[in-house]
């Protein structure tokens, strides 16, 4: 990739990265409801969801150019319900903190990155955009998934440490706090189902 670009992926990281998404939503869900300190092990899950995912991504881009696109529609459909059965979980949550806290796992957040097409999309475009014209070397790649780190999982520390900071003010809300990060993740997996 010429140097010349990174502003503009830099530009795109930020844009798209930090709108809200099932991941933002759901480690700003996580965080109002468990806590800072809880949520933290659930976005471990996240980064190593979204480090599994981008480098099947510059694999597969590697391996096979964008000829892989197609696939991409059983996995928006996948993605698409399993966001709407976090939607579900934290529409049906209690207030207060639950001691089995499923939901906020390590695994729950694997498997959020793992299914957010949100994320596969914007790592495939990044990567036919940024990097095939130029270069088909898998360092290269790499190089730029190394970046995309700030678009994933920086993107979704951030919204878990500002749902940590709003959880004070929130705490008496719990319900309606719930209700609103239902819809939201309910939103996202409509729109990933009909984008």
């Amino acid at each position: 990739m010429p140097t010349a670009l990174l502003y503009s992926l830099l530009l795109q990281i930020l844009i798209v990265g930090y709108t809200p998404g099932p991941a933002n939503v759901y480690a700003l869900a996580m965080s109002l409801r468990y806590g800072r300190k809880r949520s933290l092990f659930m976005w471990f899950g996240l980064l190593i969801g979204f480090t599994l995912a981008v480098s099947l991504m510059a694999f597969m881009a590697y391996g096979l150019g964008v000829a892989f696109a197609k696939y991409m529609l059983y996995l928006k459909y996948l993605g698409a319900a399993y966001i709407l059965y976090l939607s579900y979980k934290t529409w049906k949550s209690k207030n207060g903190l639950d001691e089995d806290s499923g939901d906020c796992s390590l695994l729950s957040g694997m498997l959020v990155q793992l299914t957010n097409v949100k994320m596969l999309l914007f790592d495939l475009t990044i990567f036919s955009t940024f990097v095939l014209p130029y270069s088909h070397r898998l360092t290269d790649l790499f190089q730029v998934a190394a970046w995309l780190l700030l678009a994933g999982p920086g993107a979704n520390l951030v919204w878990l440490l500002a749902g940590s900071y709003l959880r004070r003010f929130f705490i008496g809300y719990q319900r309606q706090v719930a209700v609103i990060c239902a819809c939201a993740l309910a939103l996202c997996a409509v729109y990933v189902a009909l984008v």
